[in-house]
């Protein structure tokens, strides 16, 4: 066993019996339960496989290089995708993001993704498809989830603060061009030192889906081609302390 994975294993074996306060308004506690080699298409990683204490769903980090204790380490966080990352729908640009983030990481020499068992931004792939189906008849994804008596995104991160805060990483470079992720993450006490732009090109099946993120949910999407480059300019995360200084 190499000395990466060995100090993943490390965490592993630490993690058996790991019990704590837990992350979010549903103390969220996860645990590192196995990890192994992880040879891809765009290069040689390591997964870890976490369990968590809130429901069924297992979730991964796959990782590039030596992470754990080490500060600024480029992230990409994921959520599911069925029908884009596993069968090809370009509904979306999920598998575009995915494999766009293993690549970027797989080329920096270091990094991870955190795939999370969020499908559909968290209503699940039943609810989904019942979506899509309500996009059909002209709803654009923001209306379609509202119609389902849901909010925009239902995604919690604390999922993912917990996993970066086992795997020990100090600070992280976010992969995103969703502003309220970085927000999450930084109210969980994750510490988000920049913003990577993630563009992907988009298509004539999903410029509308696109196109209403960027208007309805905030994304930096630029449909002209032009890199964004606006952590300037993402909304401050203020301190609920007394003092209330921003983070």
């Amino acid at each position: 066993m190499n000395e990466i994975k060995q100090r993943l294993q490390d965490i592993v074996d630490r993690d058996a019996t790991h019990e704590c306060a837990g992350f979010g308004k549903h103390a969220l506690c996860v645990r590192a339960v196995a990890v192994a080699d992880l040879p891809t298409r765009f290069g040689d990683f390591h997964i870890v496989a976490f369990w968590n204490n809130r429901d069924e769903k297992d979730h991964v980090a796959i990782i590039r290089g030596d992470v754990v204790g080490h500060a600024d380490v480029p992230m990409r966080v994921h959520s599911e995708c069925l029908t884009g990352d596993a069968l090809g729908s370009v509904r979306c640009d999920c598998r575009d993001q995915l494999e766009a983030a293993l690549k970027r990481i797989s080329e920096l020499g270091e990094g991870l993704v955190l795939y999370l068992r969020q499908e559909g931004r968290g209503i699940g792939l039943l609810n989904k498809i019942r979506a899509y189906s309500l996009q059909d008849g002209g709803l654009d994804t923001v209306e379609a989830n509202l119609a389902l008596g849901f909010r925009d995104d239902e995604r919690d991160y604390a999922i993912a603060a917990h996993m970066l805060a086992s795997l020990t990483v100090r600070s992280v470079r976010l992969l995103t061009n969703n502003p309220k992720k970085v927000s999450q993450l930084q109210r969980y006490g994750i510490n988000v030192v920049e913003r990577i732009p993630h563009i992907i090109p988009a298509n004539e099946h999903n410029r509308f889906y696109l196109e209403t993120k960027a208007a309805r949910s905030g994304h930096f999407i630029d449909f002209e081609g032009k890199p964004h480059v606006q952590e300037q300019y993402d909304d401050p995360v203020v301190s609920e302390s007394a003092d209330a200084t921003p983070r």
